[in-house]
């Protein structure tokens, strides 16, 4: 699954985390986050760093995948801040925002 903005797209590889398990798990533990992958967290509104070995973007989403918030560059062993207009976030690798210059409004389009 991809995800695109515009005619943009923003993730080759996608995986969606939207079980207890996938959810705990995320990123924790992983050795990379190559360019053109990300993880979807559903229901999510805030994220953790514990166990993750790199910094990363997060971009918090509505349900019908608005762009609410930015969050870039969030480095290991922090905790973002909850969001609560948003339902699901978006884990990307750092830089990923910088490159796509995202918005807050933006409309992301998932593309099986």
């Amino acid at each position: 699954m991809q995800l695109r903005v515009g005619d943009r797209t923003l993730v080759r590889h996608l995986r969606i985390a939207d079980n207890v398990w996938t959810r705990f798990v995320g990123l924790q533990f992983a050795r990379e986050f190559p360019e053109g992958e990300g993880l979807l967290i559903r229901p999510c509104n805030s994220v953790h760093m514990f166990f993750v070995r790199f910094p990363i973007d997060v971009v918090f989403l509505t349900r019908d995948l608005v762009v609410e918030r930015l969050l870039p560059d969030l480095r290991p062993w922090r905790v973002s801040p909850v969001v609560r207009k948003a339902y699901q976030t978006l884990e990307l690798p750092t830089g990923t925002l910088a490159r796509f210059g995202l918005a807050p409004g933006d409309r992301l389009t998932l593309v099986p």
